[in-house]
């Protein structure tokens, strides 16, 4: 069995080698004529599955992505070729909400602001800004959640309308990319909404680039009265608007859900589902995958102020590495997918164990935490 496999899909070759010759190629340059002879396809959101790139797949029984979104996925084109699908949703999440808060606590000590009290709307409350949601609110900020699907859904949760979401002082959005139903997305955050934002207000997209208008971003970054922007997506990656970057408090390429565990953990997804489909047994945890992180246990005392959880969270990740590295390195598209690919082992504040405090705070970021010191 032939599985062909984007480059840079981290245990891949440890999690399908038993079931055939694992096959590496560059996602955004998949062809037709590599895919010919696969049995199994797996893929980022790089790699555009359409009718063109299955037009000579003659063995393709399984299609994965080992992502959150699927609007790169022609999943009516699959089915119609009886191929199954599988993506893999959540895998990151964690990781995008740990990227979110990192942002928010640079704003913060930059403008001189108190997390706590200020309030967050988030547009989006599926897998990714739910986990936002709730390391928001364990510092303190006032969330309010944007999701008309999920609403009309019957999710119990209390949402809020779009206008409401954008009036707080801070927005983060977590929507997939959708052009068609009664919610698409695409410019969400178009020129007539982006002219009525006060100035100064906290933007954060960690979701799709096409839900912003990046043009009329640009237009009205130029203004007496621009907008406070983090961007991790952009509209036409890897060929993005480059004179928006210096108008950015923080700018990255896409890397928001990169942490070591999220990018396993979709592997792993697609592993899981692979083993379903074929009837196979599991027969390896996606923990054991993982290697030691370089610092794994820091000793603290209670009482934590806000600084020091600013502390803890930068010391496992600071978005401002990756916005330093970005303005510096980014030359065009080819460089966008190069930082992508050669992006730095980042690992979860779950790798971090906090000896010597029992504050919720902790536990409620997502670090392993022990009351316990070293001494004990």
């Amino acid at each position: 069995m032939r599985i062909l496999i984007d480059e840079n899909m981290p245990v891949a070759d440890v999690l399908f080698a038993d079931f055939g010759e694992v096959v590496r190629v560059p996602g955004r340059q998949m062809t037709a004529e590599q895919v010919a002879d696969a049995d199994v396809l797996l893929v980022r959101s790089v790699t555009r599955v359409d009718t063109a790139l299955l037009a000579q797949a003659r063995r393709l029984k399984f299609v994965g992505t080992a992502t959150i979104g699927t609007d790169h996925i022609d999943q009516e084109a699959l089915a119609a070729r009886g191929i199954a699908f599988s993506s893999a949703p959540g895998c990151n999440k964690i990781s995008v909400g740990e990227y979110v808060i990192s942002a928010l606590l640079v704003l913060a000590e930059r403008y001189q602001l108190c997390l706590a009290g200020m309030t967050l709307g988030i547009i989006g409350a599926g897998n990714t800004g739910s986990s936002v949601a709730a390391k928001a609110q364990a510092l303190g900020m006032q969330v309010c959640l944007c999701d008309p699907p999920l609403a009309e859904a019957g999710d119990p949760r209390v949402f809020v309308s779009y206008d409401v979401a954008l009036a707080c002082d801070v927005v983060s959005f977590h929507v997939p990319l959708d052009d068609d139903g009664p919610h698409p997305t695409r410019h969400l955050l178009d020129a007539e909404r982006i002219a009525q934002l006060p100035a100064g207000q906290f933007l954060i997209n960690a979701s799709r680039g096409e839900v912003w208008d990046n043009l009329s971003l640009l237009l009205r970054q130029q203004t007496a009265e621009p907008l406070r922007l983090v961007m991790d997506v952009w509209e036409h990656e890897p060929d993005i608007l480059q004179e928006l970057i210096p108008f950015t408090e923080l700018a990255t390429p896409h890397i928001a859900g990169y942490s070591l565990e999220g990018k396993i953990m979709g592997t792993y997804q697609l592993y899981q589902a692979y083993c379903q489909f074929a009837g196979l047994p599991l027969t390896r945890t996606w923990q054991a995958l993982l290697p030691a992180p370089a610092v794994s246990q820091v000793q603290v005392q209670d009482p934590l102020s806000a600084a020091h959880i600013k502390q803890l969270v930068h010391l496992v990740y600071d978005v401002r590495r990756d916005d330093a590295r970005f303005r510096m390195a980014y030359q065009g598209a080819a460089s966008f997918d190069a930082m992508r690919k050669q992006y730095p082992e980042r690992r979860e504040w779950s790798s971090l164990r906090v000896q010597g405090s029992a504050d919720p705070r902790l536990t409620a970021l997502g670090f392993s935490v022990s009351d316990q010191s070293f001494s004990n």
